[in-house]
């Protein structure tokens, strides 16, 4: 991890972040994402996409108070990241990995 992305690790950590330190943050994610999808397999682009989308909820919105619905776990990454998981990417696509979204906790829309 670089820089900015080892001191947060929560998405109250994101409340002292200027503009500039959350583009840097958002190329930690990328960097962390980049490294354990080419080392693991996962869905990249959809996870590269929505990076700053997901640190601008994070930082506009009260989580886990206000909830984030994501409509596919292919865009959850850089979530899990913001929100304590950062520890357990390495784990993805693994036995005994970070932890997935239930089917029966999905939503269809």
């Amino acid at each position: 991890m670089d820089n900015i992305l080892q001191f947060v690790n929560t998405p109250k950590d994101l409340e002292i972040l200027s503009l500039i330190d959350k583009k840097v943050l958002a190329g930690d994610i990328r960097r962390l994402i980049l490294e354990v999808t080419s080392k693991n397999g996962g869905h990249v682009a959809s996870n590269l996409g929505v990076v700053e989308l997901t640190i601008a909820m994070h930082s506009v919105f009260n989580t886990p108070t206000d909830k984030i619905i994501w409509d596919v776990g292919h865009q959850v990454y850089a979530h899990k990241i913001l929100t304590g998981r950062k520890d357990k990417m390495h784990t993805l696509r693994q036995l005994g990995r970070i932890i997935r979204i239930p089917k029966s906790k999905r939503i269809r829309i």
